[in-house]
């Protein structure tokens, strides 16, 4: 492998891509920990936390990723990550706000659906416990 001062980065959620190009740097977190990667690292796969991602671009510029569970996969100069929900921020405060704003309405909203999913299948499996029961004359 011949030394490289960028990395081609992929961050990627299940309907589009949130970032895609060239980063000098990536720092992120893992189940066991922060960890921190160059172009040069060593290939590697880890499963990500709900935390912050940072990429360091090549003009040296910050950009900052609130993320939810996901994998990255390094291979050579590629880093594909694949996260469940991701938004990107211009400031951690912002990004805080935007992530409690996108994040807790995505939470309620599937509450809500799996409630009703709940609901249904109780429905059902009261419907095929009458049609069971036999019938009297």
């Amino acid at each position: 492998m011949t030394q490289s001062t960028m990395m081609q980065v992929t961050l990627r959620l299940p309907a589009m891509t949130l970032h895609q190009g060239p980063a000098s740097r990536l720092f992120a977190v893992a189940e066991n920990g922060a960890f921190g990667m160059l172009p040069n690292h060593i290939d590697f796969v880890t499963a990500l936390v709900p935390s912050v991602l940072i990429l360091t671009l090549d003009n040296g510029e910050e950009q900052i990723f609130g993320i939810d569970e996901g994998i990255l996969v390094k291979k050579g100069h590629q880093v594909e990550i694949a996260i469940r929900r991701g938004v990107q921020g211009t400031d951690l405060a912002s990004l805080k706000e935007t992530v409690q704003r996108n994040f807790i309405e995505v939470d309620e909203d599937e509450r809500v659906a799996r409630s009703a999913l709940a609901r249904l299948e109780a429905g059902m499996v009261r419907r095929f416990a009458d049609l069971q029961r036999p019938k009297t004359p």
